[in-house]
This record gives C-alpha cells, sequence and structure tokens, in this order.
C-alpha cells in the first residue's frame, strides 16, 4: 500500500497577504512545506499596510469593558468622542453589535484578556524570530510603550483593564508630572501622566515590512498570486484547491487569512462569523518639529501616536459603516486635533490620510484553526486592533497544525467550531 506524502510536503494556499498571510507562509515554508499567497490587492494592501505600528503587546483589554453600554451612546453623539457611526448602516449593524456589547462585561472581558494574552502577549520576540534572516528586522525598533493621561484620576479610571494586564504578568512604571516631562518633553501640561511598558516595539514601516517579509516568502520559492478568490474546492470532506482570478488551483490545504473580508468564503464553507468591519483611520504628519521618544496611545483621544521613517502617523477611531462606504472626513480632523491638545506646538509639512477595516469579530476573539467538517480548510483572522501585534504567533500556530505538531497553547478560544 503507498504511503501518503508526508506532512511537510504538503501545497499550501494562503488567501490574504497581509501580516498573518505572509507570517504563516513563512512558518509553512522553514517547516517544509510549499506556499502559495494570493491576494486581490499585493502584500500589506489593507491594513497591515494602516495599522498603528506598535507591537503592543498589553493590549490584550478589549472595547468591551464593563461600562461600556452605558457610555457608548452618549460618545456617538459628542463630536469629540473616537467613536462614530453611519447611521443608515445601524439596522445592518445591528444584530452584531447586541452580540458584541452582551461581552461588555467583567467575565467577558477577562475571557477575552486570557484569549488574547498568548497570541500577542511577546510580540516583539515573535517578530523578531519571524523575521529573522529576512532582510525584514530593519523596520523593528524595540522601544517602550506609553499610555498618556491628562492625571492619576485619568489613569486610575482604567483600573480594569489595568489589573487584567497585572494578572497576565504585565509590569509598567508610572510617571507623573516632573518625571513624565523629564521622560518626553514634547507632552504638553494637558498630560501629566503616563504608564510605561517596556519590552515591546514598533515597526518603522509597516507596510514595507510585510512587502519584504512577502519578497523573502518568493525567494524562498513560494508563488505570489494578486488575484480574487472566489471559491475553495472541497470534495469527500477535504481542501482539493480553490478558484482564483478564474484559474483553479490545486492544493492539499488552504488558510483563509483574508482579514475583514474573510467572511464571503468563510460563509461558502458554512462558517458564519458574526464579525463587521470597524473601520479605522490614520493620519501621517511629514516633517514634524517634534517627535515623540516612544510609541503611545493618548488615552483621552483613543489614538495612538506612533514615530515612523520620516513621519508620525496618528491611528486609530473607531467607526461602524461597512466596508464600501467611503471615508469620513471627521475622524481625520479629530486625530489632529487630538495630537495638537497632546503635543502643543507641533507642526508638520504634509500630511497623508487612510482608511482601512479591522475585522471585529463579536467576541473580539482572532479565528484560529482548522474547520472540523472539511479537512484542510485553516482560518485565521479576526484579529481586531491587534493584527499587527499578533500575525506572526497566528502564523506560527497555523503552520504547526498543518504539519500535524500539537500545539502547547490551548486553542479551544479560538477554534472556528465555536460558531457553529
Amino acid at each position: 500500500m503507498k504511503k501518503p506524502p508526508p506532512d511537510n510536503h504538503r501545497h499550501v494556499a494562503i488567501i490574504g497577504a497581509g501580516i498573518v498571510g505572509v507570517s504563516t507562509a513563512i512558518w509553512l515554508q522553514r517547516a517544509g512545506h510549499q506556499v502559495t499567497l494570493i491576494d486581490r490587492i499585493g502584500p500589506a494592501g489593507g491594513t497591515s499596510f494602516g495599522n498603528g505600528g506598535v507591537l503592543a503587546s498589553c493590549a490584550i483589554v478589549p472595547v468591551t469593558v464593563p461600562g461600556l453600554i452605558k457610555k457608548a451612546p452618549r460618545m456617538l453623539f459628542d463630536p469629540n468622542q473616537p467613536l462614530f457611526l453611519r447611521w443608515p448602516y445601524l439596522p445592518r449593524l445591528m444584530p452584531w453589535l447586541v452580540r458584541y456589547l452582551g461581552h461588555a462585561t467583567a467575565d467577558g472581558a477577562a475571557a477575552t484578556a486570557a484569549a488574547l494574552a498568548p497570541i500577542i502577549g511577546d510580540s516583539l520576540a515573535d517578530h523578531q524570530a519571524l523575521s529573522s534572516g529576512t532582510g525584514a528586522e530593519r523596520w523593528i525598533v524595540p522601544s517602550d510603550y506609553l499610555y498618556v493621561y491628562r492625571d492619576r484620576e485619568h489613569y486610575q479610571s482604567d483600573a480594569f483593564g489595568w489589573r487584567l494586564r497585572r494578572e497576565h504578568g504585565f509590569h509598567w512604571d508610572e510617571m507623573e508630572s516632573e518625571a513624565f516631562a523629564a521622560f518626553d518633553p514634547v507632552f504638553g501640561s494637558e498630560n501629566r501622566f503616563a504608564s510605561r511598558l517596556s519590552n515591546h516595539g514598533r515597526i518603522s514601516d509597516p507596510g514595507e515590512y510585510v512587502k519584504a517579509l512577502a519578497a523573502h516568502v518568493v525567494a524562498s520559492g513560494g508563488r505570489l498570486l494578486k488575484a480574487d478568490v472566489s471559491d475553495i474546492v472541497h470534495a469527500d470532506g477535504r481542501v482539493t484547491g480553490l478558484r482564483a482570478g478564474g484559474d483553479l488551483i490545486p492544493c492539499d490545504a488552504a488558510v483563509l487569512t483574508a482579514g475583514a473580508w474573510s467572511g464571503p468564503l468563510a460563509r461558502q464553507l458554512g462558517l458564519k462569523v458574526p464579525m463587521e468591519s470597524e473601520r479605522g483611520y490614520h493620519v501621517e504628519l511629514w516633517g514634524t518639529n517634534i517627535m515623540p521618544r516612544a510609541p503611545a496611545m493618548i488615552a483621552a483621544g483613543k489614538f495612538v501616536a506612533t514615530p515612523m521613517e520620516g513621519r508620525l502617523r496618528l491611528a486609530g477611531i473607531v467607526e461602524f459603516g461597512g466596508l464600501t462606504a467611503p471615508a469620513s472626513a471627521a475622524p481625520f480632523d479629530l486625530l489632529k486635533k487630538g495630537i495638537r491638545a497632546a503635543i502643543p506646538g507641533i507642526t508638520w509639512e504634509r500630511e497623508e490620510q487612510w482608511m482601512g477595516h479591522r475585522p471585529a469579530p463579536a467576541d473580539s476573539v482572532p479565528i484560529i484553526g482548522e474547520l472540523d467538517h472539511i479537512r484542510g480548510a485553516f482560518t485565521g483572522f479576526g484579529h481586531h486592533h491587534v493584527g499587527l501585534t499578533g500575525g506572526p504567533k497566528t502564523g506560527q500556530i497555523l503552520a504547526g497544525l498543518i504539519s500535524g505538531q500539537k500545539s502547547n497553547l490551548n486553542l479551544a478560544p479560538y477554534a472556528p467550531s465555536r460558531f457553529h
């Protein structure tokens, strides 16, 4: 009887060439697999280009913390709050929103944090391991990560989130008034308190970083296609190929890592994930006269200011309005208003604006694993705010599963079967 081919000689097709997709491809190649990366735009064409650029290991606290249900309506009607809604989209949003807000409890937030910690909790080391020998290392910058508050009272209003971080082993320094000013004098007197977490990092150009990783995949024998995938083909309960750009591509396994665009293909496979696009915005300020010392979450505006090559990127804002509506002007204006309040006197020579789509499952936990009813069909999407941070670990997990390795992590929280 002929033996089946060993697992390390499989051909794996990966749908989506963002950070999760290219990470999966690299770890698969290192395990001996043949890979084909397919993306409708190309590497880093979406959120992997426009994210905040922070390797935010401590970002295990979801948006859905206790008290959100009470705060959210007021935020929607306050133009100075970082929450926006395209009102005609509300009827379509409601079923997801009800499920999402159902997790805004102490137990729900704690469960999400416990699920995210193994995926993102050592992000800097994960990125260093992923990029080693690829040529992409140059964009990884180890750094502190700051949460900047108006004062100690403002900081203490986030006590629930900081308690969750402490429970998962995070440590930080508290800097107040003169100590904070001595650490980084660019911040104005309106912000007199900061928590500083070490062992974090930033990517100095997220788009170029992911493109360099994708180029390494190709240089290592992988195939990169620019095409729309219309179908994942399966027969007798097993993946046999996929259709991309009208062509049938045979494969032994397929991995869906298309972020916010993963929904339609997932539904074709019988997986109905309650997921919405959380529209995220960034403004890049080129030629600034001053630059913060480290990436900082400006708590008052819920946005991140990240130093990058030649510019300062401001990223954040939450807007719900689906995948097709154009960008709104108000979020861009709010980001610029927020940085002027946080760093008085900042000027810049020019600016660039971007809007993209964060894949937001109702429980804020990514969907990682093999479908239990179709062998060879794997998912790696739904990372909400932490796609860049958690991409390398997700790719490593998926490569291990495809190679038939038993993970030392409890993968149950990420299982696609939780939506059956």
